[in-house]
């Protein structure tokens, strides 16, 4: 047993050694023009008044945990939206979503999240973070496994969205799926509902990125630790939820609030 812990750990280490950071060899600057930049080991995306920018992994992902560091635009960021999410392709896509939406200077950022399958959403979930996302950077997390999702920030899970099949919801596991980022501005609804537009006068405003890597994700449950840590940030800094939405769900809730609310 001793020896098969200490294989499996070596092969650990060597396919996170194997997958570290180097966006030029990960990354395709996909729209932006110049806007999207690659400098030694940070890669930064810009929104001005004419265009925003995005870029996208050169591989797909079937299952994993994906890490990046993000440093979020600093400021008055209102109206702008940096996203970085998992997604494949086409109309029935699968999608798992970080969105950081912008606000004025000295108020937080919104971190809004969401699951895709077979092209439908509508699970979303926001939080207010208990950090200043913008002056150095964090952990961003997605653990994606056959049978859990779990978005983590600086190692603290924020959202689980576990695998219930078996009731008939559907699951984010047949379709691998490449990893996009990109910052734009949508300042008819990103900030207060789109009451504060963006500020050009402030433009350009920039995201930073570092330390990409990507390696095998064993998780099958969050253990008591993080369950705890988990509920912490729900009771605490969650500030909306589809699963207490009763204007959107007047006659019952999803299938899975029930287990993952």
């Amino acid at each position: 047993m001793a020896s098969f812990k200490l294989n499996t750990s070596l092969l650990l280490i060597l396919f996170a050694i194997a997958n570290a950071s180097n966006f030029n060899n990960d990354f395709d600057i996909t729209w932006g023009a110049d806007r999207g930049k690659i400098a030694g080991d940070i890669l930064t995306l810009s929104l001005d008044r004419i265009s925003g920018s995005g870029f996208q992994s050169k591989k797909e992902y079937h299952f994993g945990r994906i890490d990046m560091q993000l440093k979020l635009v600093p400021g008055n960021s209102a109206g702008t939206v940096t996203a970085y999410y998992l997604s494949s392709q086409g109309p029935t896509h699968d999608e798992i979503d970080f969105e950081f939406l912008g606000n004025e200077t000295g108020q937080p950022y919104t971190l809004h999240t969401n699951v895709y399958t077979q092209g439908k959403g509508e699970r979303e979930q926001q939080f207010r973070m208990w950090f200043d996302p913008t002056s150095r950077f964090h952990t961003y997390s997605i653990m994606w496994s056959p049978q859990t999702i779990v978005f983590l920030v600086d190692e603290t899970p924020i959202r689980e969205f576990r695998n219930m099949e078996r009731i008939g919801v559907p699951y984010p596991n047949r379709q691998p799926m490449r990893l996009y980022s990109s910052l734009w501005n949508a300042d008819q609804w990103a900030t207060r509902g789109g009451l504060v537009k963006t500020d050009w006068t402030k433009a350009p405003f920039t995201a930073s990125y570092r330390n990409f890597n990507v390696k095998p994700n064993l998780l099958t449950q969050l253990d008591s630790v993080r369950n705890r840590r988990l509920r912490w940030v729900k009771k605490n800094h969650m500030i909306y939820s589809y699963c207490t939405d009763t204007k959107r769900f007047p006659h019952g809730f999803p299938k899975e609030c029930s287990v993952n609310h």
